[in-house]
């Protein structure tokens, strides 16, 4: 995408002669004859670099800098001055200017330290983005398996990485959706660019818009500065909107423009803003069947459907069980610096016979919650959760002792089963448990159950 610059002077062939240049070098230039011209212009767009004038009638460009610096956005200003206004320069500096030009404006010059701005204000964008992500490689690293289905989707992300086209990846909550996306963008030639997640059932509907697309000071009560959004953030690299089906069906419309158009509006702005992305989504749920129910857009759904990758739940590929498990014993292992070696057959057969409703994700907790409780080499039976153990095992815990207690026991410790299984969610827990949110809190204040 070309950068914007706005070139502020109140002589016209200093104006006009500038313009030209830096549009035969391919930025996009917008003209301001003052200083409160060009205030006017700032308020209504967004410009990564601002040229300006010291000296100008009315609102003269010192002033112009404090104005800018109160609306708070990112933007660079290099300040054209005569050598005898060096020291009002220097003031500007002081205000938040970051460069100045001496007239006669040598156009070599000014084009140089133009490029060193923008690639430094690159720079820091891409630093702000980078330090929010969590520092790992993200390749085939983290999808672990050997099953035929995953092989597959090992081969679908080498065959498709290296395109831009729209990626809609499909499949229950908790089986690495997020991680296959990683891959697709790092195994791509935008890998040193911005990977930015959203989750789009995360923000509230009435923010979404404004997350996405930014908005514009003023646009709406709250909106006290310019804010760029995930779509400008992302810019050269890949968005990836998680649970796509949660956007509302307003959104739906001008996304599907983005994805068409490859352009947005902010929120309060009139000027569209082109990028160059990779768009990938994903869902958990049956995206015809939203359709039918008309709470996804038909033209929508094709649009994303460019090439579908369906992960498997662990029920399909239950032989990569004992790989993932070994997986994240590992990763805990030496996160907590325990010295447990593996997991024994009795506990690895209960693992691989468990229902897995939460998929990767809960398999992944249920094996730090053994490596935090497990006290020998190996985990064991009791070091997972209860419900792994068998059933007669389960009832012996119960055989003696007054009735009161065997019930609280019981009870204890199917509300923390529940809760575990519910990533210890207390109102879906609460849902499941068919109990109000106050009584769960009770209840697990009565039997000492600490989450």
């Amino acid at each position: 995408m070309s950068q914007k610059i706005l070139v502020v002077d109140d002589e016209d062939i200093i104006r006009e002669s500038l313009s030209f240049v830096l549009k035969k070098e391919g930025y996009l230039v917008e003209e301001a004859e003052n200083g409160k011209a060009a205030y006017d212009k700032i308020i209504q767009d967004s410009f990564d670099l601002i040229i300006t004038d010291l000296e100008m009638p009315g609102m003269k460009g010192i002033q112009l800098i404090d104005e800018i610096q109160k609306l708070n956005i990112q933007t660079s200003i290099i300040i054209i001055t005569a050598y005898g206004s060096l020291d009002t320069a220097i003031a500007a500096l002081r205000n938040g200017a970051s460069d100045y030009i001496l007239k006669p404006i040598e156009f070599d010059e000014i084009l140089i330290k133009i490029k060193k701005l923008l690639e430094i204000k690159d720079i820091l964008l891409e630093n702000r983005i980078l330090k929010k992500e969590i520092q790992r490689t993200y390749d085939f690293e983290n999808i672990v398996g050997k099953s035929h289905l995953i092989k597959n989707i090992y081969e679908m992300i080498d065959t498709v990485a290296e395109t831009d086209s729209t990626v809609l990846i499909s499949g229950k909550s908790g089986t690495g959706k997020e991680l296959v996306a990683r891959a697709l963008h790092y195994k791509s030639k935008r890998k040193n660019k911005a990977f930015i997640p959203v989750n789009c059932g995360a923000i509230s509907e009435n923010l979404i818009e404004s997350e996405l697309f930014g908005h514009k000071r003023g646009a709406f009560t709250g909106a006290i500065s310019d804010k760029e959004g995930f779509f400008k953030a992302a810019d050269g690299g890949t968005i990836f909107l998680d649970e796509v089906s949660e956007l509302p069906l307003n959104l739906q419309v001008k996304f599907l423009r983005v994805l068409q158009e490859r352009e947005f509006t902010p929120v309060g702005s009139t000027s569209p803003i082109s990028v160059n992305l990779r768009f990938i989504a994903s869902t958990n749920r049956d995206l015809k069947q939203e359709i039918k129910n008309g709470k996804f857009r038909e033209d929508l759904f094709y649009r994303l459907n460019v090439i579908e990758i369906n992960l498997p739940s662990l029920k399909e590929r239950v032989e990569d069980i004992p790989i993932l498990a070994d997986h994240f014993l590992n990763k805990f292992r030496k996160e907590m610096n325990k010295s447990v070696k593996g997991i024994d057959p009795e506990a690895m057969r209960a693992l691989i016979n468990y229902e897995w409703k939460g998929e990767v994700r809960e398999l992944e907790n249920v094996i730090e919650r053994a490596v935090i409780f497990a006290k020998e080499d190996f985990i064991t039976l009791k070091d997972l959760p209860n419900f792994f153990r068998p059933a007669d095992l389960f009832v012996n815990r119960f055989d003696s002792g007054p009735l009161e207690d065997s019930v609280k026991s019981f009870e204890r410790d199917y509300i923390l089963r529940t809760l575990e299984n519910n990533d210890f969610d207390k109102e879906k827990t609460a849902d499941v448990l068919k109990v109000g949110l106050s009584t769960l809190y009770r209840k697990m204040k009565e039997l000492d159950i600490k989450a």
